[in-house]
Order: C-alpha cells, then structure tokens, then sequence
C-alpha cells in the first residue's frame, strides 16, 4: 500500500485544475480518481469512494452506517454557501425493554444495532444535487460498479483491517453478540492476513441490488425487508418501518469567520460546533506570539479543547428533541469569556470521559472548483459486531452514543430522535469558495486534530503534507491506556513534555506517527485552482489527482 502521497493538480486547459481526490485507502482514491477523468463531478468522485471504502475498510465503515457530506458548488462566480447533507439514522420506534436496563446501552451486539443507517440515504442526497443542480451525467450503477467488483473479485487485506482483527480476536468468535460476524468476516473461522485476498460475496449481491434499484431499495425495497428480518432475527430492535422512515438532513453548513475566511462544518448533533468553538477560541487566546511546535502552542490548543469540549457535553445532541444554543455557543462574548480561563500556566484539571469511534475521511474538488468533503462511520471498529442476515451488511452501534433512556441529559435515549456524532468533516473558504477540504477518523479526537491542522494550515501557512506531518496530541483515554492524561507524539520532544508537565498536564508519550493520533485527510486549493493533497503518515491512504 502507498502511505502518505501529496500531488498537484495538471493545469487544465481553461481552469488550471483538473481534480484531486483522498481517502484513507488506495483503491478508493483510485476509484475517485477514474470518475474524474471520466469527466465526472467531485460529488461522482466522493459516491465512488464511498462505496469502495464500504467494501475496502469494513471495519470502519460501511451500508450499516451514517455518512456526513460538506457540499460547495465553486463553479459560480463567488461561489455559493456549503451544503450539509446529515446522514445520521434514527432510533427504532419501539426499544423493547431488555435493550434498556443498566447505566449505559450495550456498545455490541443486538441491542447496540438501534439505530437506522443513513450512508446510502446521504449518498441519495449528494447523487440528486449532483444531477439536478451540478448536471452530473454518470449513472449510479456506474459509481457503485468498482466497489462491486471488489468485493466480488476481493482485494488484498490491509495492515489497518489486520490491525482490528487482531484487537478483537477474543470478542469476535462469541457468537451469541456478534451475531453472522463469522460468516461474512471470517471466512475459514480465522481472520484474513495482510495480503490475503479477501471477498465479499454476500456484499456484492447488495451492492448489484443497490446499483440496479436504487437507494431507496436499502429502505423500501426487497434488500429492506430481507436486512429488517435479518435483524429481528438477531435480535436487533429496528423494523422495516424504521428503515423505511429513515432520511437525511440537508440544510446549510453552520459557519464562523476565522483568520481571513470562513470554516463549515456539520450542525448538531454532531460536534462540528465543538470545532469551531475550539478554532473561536484560539483566535482570541491567539497564536502569533508562540513558536508553532512549542509547549504554548500545545497548551492553548490542548486547553481551548477542554473549554469547548464542557460546552459539547452540556448541549450538543438532536435539535428535534433539545433545544442547542449554537448561536450563543459560536458569539463573541462566550468565546471571549472561555478564551479568559485559559492560563498560560496552568491546566484545567480533566477527568471528563472519552468516547471511542472510528470512521473514515475522503474528499474531492473538480475541474470547476466544486468540492466534497466526507465523513462515513460505524461508530467503533466493526460497529455492533451484527450483521444483517445475508446481505453481508455489518450495522453500526452508533446507538450506544445515546444516555439511557430517562437520563436528563439532551442525549438522552427516545423513540424517533438521531444521537449525538462526533464526525464533523469540514472547509475552509474564501470568497464563496472552498479553499481547504478536512476531516479524520478519532471520536473525540476529531476536533483535537483539526485544531492541529487548522492552525498549521492557516495560521502558520503549511501544505497539507507538512500539517500532517507534524506531531499531534490526544487529550483522554486510548485502547492501550485508560487514564484521562494528555498524550502527545514523542517527536515533540523532552523539552515541550518537560514544560508541558511543569504547567500541570499529565503527558503520557505516543510513538511518532501514531494512528491514534487522527487518520486525516487534507486538500488545499490555491486561488489560481492548483489542488494540493495528502493523506495521513498515520494511515494507508492516498491522495491522487488528474
């Protein structure tokens, strides 16, 4: 597999650009790329992606998922505002009560499997603005078709997909939880090796059923109904009703000034507030008086987290059921008055929880400037372990993000209401038009990295390559250490944990290059249309252009 990779754009004939494209897997950036120099548009590209990414990296992602489209039309003089199409699935009407009981919902099996699964739904938003205001002419048969043939045909087992089987080893044989896992991701009763090749026939038919019925065929059609009973059958609280009701959200992004231009990003539920509120405040504590790299550096980014990071855990969840301040989360005043407690002295204490997830980034722009950036997740490494009868179907736990019902938290459980996300892909603009195209896999750690990258982006003037080059920090717990303390990539150096410890931080080191650090993916455009890209050291992905 290629690693990290960072092209330019070929100057087009009128345009200076022909595209780019980036994803955390080469086969997908491949399929991107094709749709591109097939003529096709960045929302073309990114529907490509996406479905080979639901083939290629099952364990991060997949049709069982929710997907989070930034869509910007750049091809109009000044642009037009971003799009953001919210794909999250909704909980099941009816939670029976065996799914309920304890302090917090189940993170496998069955009852972990109680929310719809929206990827394919956004994928039908992102294909109709395609098509009615882009002019898009590619089929949709014709974008799931590379996918199709890979998991037909199989492809080579990545060290990342190796990586998650061998994490959960001892969980994924217990088949009373994760119920079909073995059939459809153990073929032999063991898991694949890097390089095996690996297929996914039962996938494949879904994905032909997609290709010749529609979207809608995953909620209303005979894949509906087989993925329904297959649930019921494992004892998954979600009916054909609920997949039926299932359907996105698209309105315009939720925006904020910063440095000469704008940042977007998803509205709640997810955390794209907490992002921009951690980008709000670092423009008030500023950040031209530290040496990038430095203890400060880290220290004010590490503490505009923890502000924001009070704010998120407090408001953030459906708008439909709670009502969330983001007007006043994103004002002047409240941004000013978090900036105030940050000491540059001193940390905030912080014992508050992590959440886990996993998820994958890939993003797109055209010859005409147009641009996607993407976000697909399953909530952890191979979601809830269920898989929907024999669609080949993993589904998402994205469910167990909820509080128990009657918590008198926002996020608290109800029939009918989406959960809380941490995916927040992104875009920088200006002038209406989309400048930089962000996003990375890492629950909490999503907003962390993007506090690295943004800054290194636009505050020090880096390429993407170099942003992502750079050390960067995860404030909580990880699989290998359950302590709330700050960690940071050792290539920082002695000098910044010594003065990072000396101003109360708990640092713990992690190697150089760590993938719990963020797998990101990053596409610059420059005013005259040349597209830089890179994908994550941390990751196997590839930027690719045409």
């Amino acid at each position: 597999m290629m690693r990290d990779m960072t092209v330019c754009a070929s100057p087009g004939a009128a345009s200076g650009r022909r595209g780019l494209v980036t994803s955390p897997h080469t086969l997908a950036s491949a399929a991107g790329r094709d749709v591109l120099q097939q003529g096709g548009n960045a929302i073309e590209a990114g529907i490509a992606m996406a479905a080979m990414l639901c083939v290629t990296m099952p364990h991060f992602t997949g049709l069982g998922g929710d997907g989070f489209w930034l869509v910007a039309d750049g091809a109009s003089e000044g642009g037009t505002a971003p799009l953001a199409i919210s794909g999250i699935g909704q909980a099941a009407q009816h939670l029976p009560s065996r799914c309920l009981g304890g302090e917090a919902i189940p993170v496998r099996g069955p009852c972990a499997a109680l929310t719809s699964a929206a990827t394919v739904a956004a994928w039908e938003a992102a294909f109709r603005i395609s098509r009615d205001t882009w002019g898009g002419q590619l089929s949709w048969a014709s974008l799931l078709a590379p996918a199709i043939a890979a998991a037909d045909a199989g492809f080579p087992t990545s060290r990342s997909q190796d990586f998650w089987y061998n994490y959960r080893a001892d969980e994924m044989h217990d088949a009373s939880t994760w119920r079909g896992f073995g059939q459809a991701f153990l073929p032999g009763g063991r898991a694949p090796a890097v390089g095996e090749t690996f297929r996914q026939p039962a996938l494949a038919a879904t994905l032909r059923r997609l290709a010749d019925g529609g979207p809608r065929e995953f909620y209303e059609g005979e894949l509906a109904e087989r993925m329904a009973r297959g649930l019921q059958a494992a004892g998954a609280p979600l009916t054909r009703d609920d997949l039926a009701a299932t359907r996105v959200h698209v309105s315009p992004a939720l925006t904020m000034p910063y440095a000469d231009g704008v940042l977007a990003t998803m509205p709640p539920p997810t955390q794209g507030v907490t992002t921009l509120q951690i980008m709000g405040i670092l423009e008030r504590v500023g950040l031209k008086d530290c040496e990038h790299g430095s203890a400060t550096y880290y220290h004010r980014l590490v503490e505009a987290v923890k502000q924001a990071f009070l704010d998120r855990d407090r408001y953030v969840a459906d708008p439909a059921f709670v009502d969330v301040p983001v007007a006043a989360m994103l004002s002047d005043d409240h941004l000013r008055s978090a900036a105030s407690r940050i000491d540059d002295r001193t940390a905030l204490e912080w014992p508050h929880r992590f959440r886990e997830g996993d998820t994958v980034y890939f993003a797109a722009t055209d010859a005409a400037g147009r641009a996607v950036s993407v976000l697909q997740t399953i909530y952890f490494d191979w979601g809830s372990g269920v898989v929907a009868g024999d669609t080949g179907v993993l589904w998402h736990n994205r469910g167990a993000a909820f509080r128990p019902i009657g918590s008198a938290h926002p996020n608290a459980l109800m029939p009918g209401k989406r959960p809380f996300h941490t995916l927040n892909p992104g875009m920088y603009l200006k002038d209406g038009r989309a400048r930089l195209l962000y996003g990375t896999q890492g629950a909490d750690g999503q907003p962390q990295t993007l506090s690295a990258l943004l800054t290194r982006l636009i505050d020090f003037g880096m390429s993407p390559q170099e942003a992502l080059s750079h050390p960067r920090f995860l404030l909580g717990r990880t699989f290998s250490d359950s302590r709330d303390n700050l960690k940071l990539e050792r290539d920082a150096g002695q000098a910044v944990f010594d003065s990072l410890s000396e101003r109360g931080h708990s640092v713990a080191p992690l190697p150089a290059h760590s993938p719990l650090a963020g797998q990101a993916g990053v596409i610059a455009i420059a005013q005259d249309g040349v597209a830089t890209g890179a994908h994550d050291p941390r990751s196997d992905g590839a930027a690719l252009a045409v």
